[in-house]
């Protein structure tokens, strides 16, 4: 018998790991908010994988709690994922998803583009979640990663703020508010600048957003947590004292 794996979340996506790696011979044990997760790992000190899939918020008061046996064994999903985010408990190495596949209640999964990942494990999310018919790029290297994980937070965090402005869908928002659009994406770009340390090619990034765009023309800009990551990102900025007046202005314009 394989490993097992350790499930912490069993929302609608992390339901969907579940199944992959059932499908591919891993025992899953589930974990939710309820379960001493000392206890648990005391009974499964070494499992094959402990897959995070609990929401945004939730992430950190868990990672600050995580056992040790299971801190080499992570998985990390969360959307706005940046390393600092794992690298500030001293966890070396974690597996990580950016997870580009949608799953909602009483929906099947809907993938919009492959999801990239990297790390010990990421050859078996590819086979697992392969087998749902997920397509998931392992990556070559952090650097890799790294670019990654701000791809998807430019898209989340550009459609989410843009669409607060001006609702409709990524194609709408694109071919309607071109001008909105671009703006915005570069002020979100220059903050995950300052949040990395690194610099990025608006453009690059910018150019890979869209192919998001056509993975999913119909998708909705404005999520249930587009006010909550608008504020986020104007938190962000003030910390760095970043000018990011796109932003603000339509921050402005929900409190009015």
């Amino acid at each position: 018998m394989k490993s097992p794996v350790i499930v912490i979340g069993i929302g609608e996506i992390g339901s969907v790991f579940a199944r992959a790696l059932l499908r591919s011979g891993h025992p899953v044990y589930p974990v939710t908010r309820h379960d001493d997760l000392d206890e648990v790992a005391r009974q499964l000190p070494s499992p094959e994988l402990v897959v995070v899939a609990v929401a945004e918020n939730d992430l950190h008061p868990l990672l600050e709690k995580m056992p040790p046996a299971w801190q080499q064994r992570l998985c990390l999903l969360q959307n706005e994922l940046l390393p600092g985010d794992w690298q500030q408990y001293g966890f070396i190495k974690p597996t990580v998803i950016s997870v580009w596949f949608e799953k909602k209640k009483g929906q099947d999964v809907k993938v919009l583009i492959p999801s990239p990942a990297y790390g010990p494990a990421a050859e078996l999310l590819k086979s697992s979640l392969g087998s749902l018919d997920i397509a998931v790029r392992v990556l070559a290297s952090e650097s890799e990663l790294l670019f990654e994980l701000v791809l998807k937070n430019v898209y989340i965090v550009t459609t989410n703020c843009a669409g607060l402005k001006v609702g409709g869908s990524v194609s709408e928002l694109w071919e309607n508010h071109r001008e909105l659009a671009e703006t915005v994406a570069h002020e979100v770009i220059r903050i995950q600048a300052a949040l990395t340390g690194e610099t990025f090619q608006p453009d690059e990034l910018i150019k890979a957003m869209l192919t998001a765009f056509d993975g999913d023309p119909e998708h909705k800009c404005m999520g249930r947590s587009a006010a909550a990551r608008l504020a986020r990102a104007l938190q962000q900025a003030d910390a760095a004292g970043l000018a990011i007046p796109r932003l603000r202005e339509i921050a402005a314009s929900q409190s009015s």
